[in-house]
């Protein structure tokens, strides 16, 4: 594995690739992306392509990479033009990608603005609420978990978060997610100068909010195959 930098628009990104590029095979490489999840939550999963040349990122203001934009939020636009510019100094169009969460709106985003840049795409579980149908109970459930981290800390609020995460079916008007225990206090360097709340708990923060306008305008269309 190489880690390397690259410098976007006030931000510095850090990247890793495990295997050649151009690839041995020919096959396009594989990204693998989060928010805000960093490259290390997928070392485990590019373990199992040993086949394929894999790679991941730290987004802006998280981990390894750095921002100079004084913003503590994430827009879906800002973090697909960082992956943009990603893609192309890999010299690798098209990719193919498997997005999570959070990195799972940033492809949308991704494929919307550039689509020659991926060629099939696995958005996974993409946290998109407004169009879901308990839309309204969902947005209850997780201001809960905002308040929890607010009044009661950090341990509080990844409680509140698991228990509305592992809700089975959807919210209602009268249920609310309650967590059975707070788990321990999961420990957070911050490596940039953001605040170290809002860097390592962007969710919880609610910095993670403004996937929330854009998800009703991206296009319904299968990629790849």
């Amino acid at each position: 594995m190489t880690t390397h930098t690259l410098k976007t628009d006030e931000a510095e990104i850090a990247y890793d690739v495990r295997g050649p590029l151009p690839t041995a095979d020919g096959r396009p490489p594989l990204l693998m992306i989060g928010q805000p999840m960093t490259a290390g939550g997928f070392d485990t999963l590019a373990s199992y392509f040993p086949d394929r040349t894999v790679i991941t990122y730290d987004p802006r203001g998280l981990g390894r990479s750095s921002r100079s934009d004084r913003r503590v939020d994430n827009s879906p636009r800002v973090q697909a033009s960082d992956v943009h510019a990603l893609i192309r100094a890999l010299d690798a169009r098209p990719v193919e990608m498997f997005a999570s969460s959070g990195g799972a709106v940033t492809a949308l985003a991704l494929v919307t603005a550039y689509p020659d840049d991926v060629g099939t795409l696995v958005a996974h579980e993409p946290p998109l609420i407004p169009v879901l149908p308990d839309a309204a109970a969902a947005e209850r459930a997780r201001a809960a978990v905002r308040d929890a981290y607010e009044a009661k800390g950090s341990n509080a609020g990844m409680a509140a978060f698991i228990a509305m995460t592992s809700w089975p079916g959807e919210f209602t008007a009268n249920t609310l997610p309650s967590p059975r225990r707070i788990p321990p206090h999961s420990g957070c360097r911050p490596t940039t100068t953001a605040p170290a709340t809002a860097r390592c708990y962007p969710i919880g923060r609610g910095r993670s909010a403004a996937i929330a306008p854009m998800s009703r305008r991206w296009p319904r269309r299968r990629l790849g195959s």
